[in-house]
């Protein structure tokens, strides 16, 4: 970020990147607990999870709404405005990574009571060890303005539409093999989606990183994994 005159201007632009930062905590706090809570069917944890996801929105407005008033005030050009869009963009991108988290918190909530199936959770338990990951790559990519890491990250996102896929086709095996785990794998398979999606939105991070730092976006199109599902690419 550059020196400006008005330091008034550049408190603004440091306030930006310490909210996304704090988005960026809570986001990857609640995908961990949110997972931990699936894993162990705590439905207390859970509940914590989707308490938790009004802070994030929170923070979601208050960067928006700040960013819209820098750019009003200050009538940014350059790397500037890119920064006022980009916080506008990875914020939303962090809401929604929230609202996933949530929702797989919700599943949580919702099978707790159901018989369990400790082998059925093993891939989602990879995903979301890939997607974490995933996430921290891409969070301290654009923290540091890294745009050969934020490239690995947008790169990388084929590998969790794999693991979906091999989610996908495994859980389909365990209901087939006793009807009894069709609720119970029916709530993983929107869990694994949720990953997945997630995944998506660490790869548009990783696409603003590299427009922030270049004012171009990449110009590839994301890389795609084939899929057999039903109604998939």
């Amino acid at each position: 970020m550059t020196d400006h005159t008005v330091r008034a201007y550049d408190r603004e632009l440091d306030m930006l990147g310490r909210r996304i930062a704090e988005m960026g905590g809570i986001a990857e706090q609640m995908l961990s607990e949110a997972m931990d809570a699936l894993s162990n069917l705590d439905a207390g944890l859970g509940r914590k999870v989707v308490a938790t996801d009004a802070r994030l929105d929170a923070l979601q407005r208050e960067i928006e709404n700040d960013a819209i008033l820098t750019i009003a005030r200050r009538q940014p050009l350059a790397v500037d405005l890119r920064e006022c869009i980009a916080a506008i963009r990875v914020s939303g991108d962090l809401e929604r990574v929230g609202d996933l988290a949530k929702n797989i918190a919700k599943r949580a909530v919702k099978i707790a009571a159901e018989a369990r199936l400790p082998r059925a959770i093993v891939g989602i338990k990879s995903m979301h060890e890939f997607a974490a990951l995933q996430l921290k790559d891409v969070l301290d990519a654009y923290a540091q303005r890294d745009i050969e890491r934020a490239r690995a990250v947008w790169a990388r996102d084929v590998e969790l539409d794999a693991l979906d896929d091999s989610v996908f086709r495994d859980l389909l095996t365990f209901m087939m093999e006793d009807p009894r785990n069709i609720t119970f794998c029916t709530h993983l398979l929107f869990c694994s989606k949720n990953i997945e999606r997630i995944g998506d939105h660490t790869t548009n991070i990783a696409e603003t990183t590299i427009y922030l730092v270049t004012g171009e976006a990449p110009q590839m199109e994301r890389p795609k994994g084939v899929t057999d599902k039903v109604g998939g690419p």
